[in-house]
């Protein structure tokens, strides 16, 4: 036991004074990156903005409505989805693409989210325990977008990027239009007890039956405003974004002994 005082007390000692003979920052250090105010700063005053950030004269948000019906799989746990979304640009600029959140490819076979999260190193695994653990395959959780049109069923290009997809309009959304479109998608349901995920099923053996919390379950606009433009950031899971402001009809259909 003293051994182990021993060992462990001289390398506390090493990161402290490692810690200390780091250069104190220089008083009166001022931020100069130029996207300083992206961040840490609030953005020059304008008539979007006062000095404070609060709402200025021409301050402005942009609206999404959604029409949806959705359809909940429970024998294969797997909920489909057929939207419309109608996007109104109260912005002074003309946009010439939409953006579009997928939270739900933070499930996806190939996504990034694994690379940020730390599951801990086992003192020891047994042969069939790390086959179970890190030889199967990953549950695909992905969103699988299967159509995206205009109202009158013409094709729009998109272009996926993880937990983002984009989509290229016909033609320039001038300030105060309106564009309407279409998504077509399903994705399977994540069982969230494993890995204790705020979204999923649990399944009660014992019942034989599931039960679902869903949460940001279908595509939704991502925020354009005065500052960044567009907030086309990804979802990684351990953040939460703000959306625009706007009207929700959703027809959901599930099983008769659901409540």
């Amino acid at each position: 036991m003293k051994k182990w005082i021993y060992i462990v007390l001289p390398l506390c000692f090493l990161t402290a004074t490692f810690t200390y003979a780091q250069e104190p920052k220089k008083p009166g250090h001022t931020n100069t990156n130029k996207f300083r105010q992206l961040d840490e700063e609030f953005s020059t005053p304008n008539l979007y903005r006062t000095a404070s950030g609060s709402p200025g004269s021409a301050y402005y948000q942009q609206q999404a409505d959604y029409k949806m019906d959705i359809i909940l799989d429970d024998k294969n746990t797997k909920l489909s989805g057929y939207e419309t979304i109608t996007y109104t640009n109260n912005s002074p600029d003309e946009l010439k693409y939409l953006w579009v959140q997928l939270d739900q490819n933070k499930r996806a076979k190939n996504s990034k989210t694994p690379l940020i999260e730390s599951s801990g190193i086992d003192p020891y695994v047994l042969p069939e325990s790390f086959v179970e653990n890190y030889m199967k395959d990953p549950f695909d959780g992905g969103f699988n977008i299967e159509e995206v049109n205009d109202t009158k069923g013409s094709s729009l290009p998109y272009m996926i990027n993880s937990t983002m997809m984009r989509v290229q309009l016909p033609k320039p959304l001038k300030p105060g239009e309106k564009f309407a479109f279409d998504i077509k998608w399903w994705y399977n349901i994540n069982d969230h007890v494993p890995l204790r995920d705020r979204s999923g099923y649990e399944y009660f053996p014992k019942d034989g039956n599931k039960v679902y919390v869903i949460g940001q379950f279908y595509p939704r606009m991502a925020v354009y405003n005065d500052v960044e433009g567009w907030q086309n950031m990804q979802f990684f899971g351990n953040d939460e974004f703000a959306l625009p402001f706007g009207n929700f009809e959703v027809n959901i259909t599930v099983p008769a002994d659901h409540i």
